[in-house]
């Protein structure tokens, strides 16, 4: 009976280990621009004021050692499409206000081809934008401008702990 008992306990340790290893801990990103699945204002889109929403992270876990945060489209005709990439975000932060880049952080290189921010521009109809906040075991060693394929990589293996808003923004005419 005690085998049962610590094979169930190793069962369980192990599938906690694997989830924190894919990035199975839970982070909340919210904003206060827009609820979840809600309509992006227009101030936030690429031909309005293109600035980045305000947003608010939590849940952070103490051992990080750095953010990343990652918007993006999936309902891009070209497919996924990237909007913003921030990385080596101080993991302390709670809050990256509307139009700015948390200090020290570095930028990638967007889909546009741009660096920084770029808001949502649907060539038609409504589409998901995604931000996704990452809590990484270690800083990414990339340069600025970086792409999103390096991004990937160099984050690979290193999410312990991940989030998401899902914010929606409508074609305009």
């Amino acid at each position: 009976m005690q085998r049962v008992i610590i094979g169930g306990w190793a069962i369980v340790i192990a599938a906690f280990a694997a989830l924190a290893a894919i990035g199975g801990a839970t982070m909340k990103i919210t904003s206060s621009a827009f609820s979840e699945g809600g309509t992006i204002p227009d101030k936030y889109a690429k031909a309005g004021q293109n600035v980045n929403p305000p947003l608010r992270i939590e849940g952070t876990p103490a051992d990080a050692k750095s953010l990343l945060l990652i918007m993006d489209d999936p309902d891009a005709p070209v497919g996924l499409f990237t909007h913003w990439l921030v990385w080596n975000i101080d993991p302390k932060t709670a809050e990256i206000t509307e139009s700015s880049v948390p200090k020290g952080a570095v930028q990638g290189t967007n889909d546009y081809p741009g660096s920084g921010y770029d808001g949502p521009q649907p060539p038609s109809g409504t589409h998901r934008y995604y931000f996704k906040v990452f809590a990484l075991d270690q800083t990414l060693d990339l340069k600025p401008g970086a792409k999103r394929k390096e991004v990937d990589a160099a984050m690979r293996g290193h999410v312990i702990a991940q989030g998401e808003l899902m914010g929606r923004y409508s074609h305009k005419k």
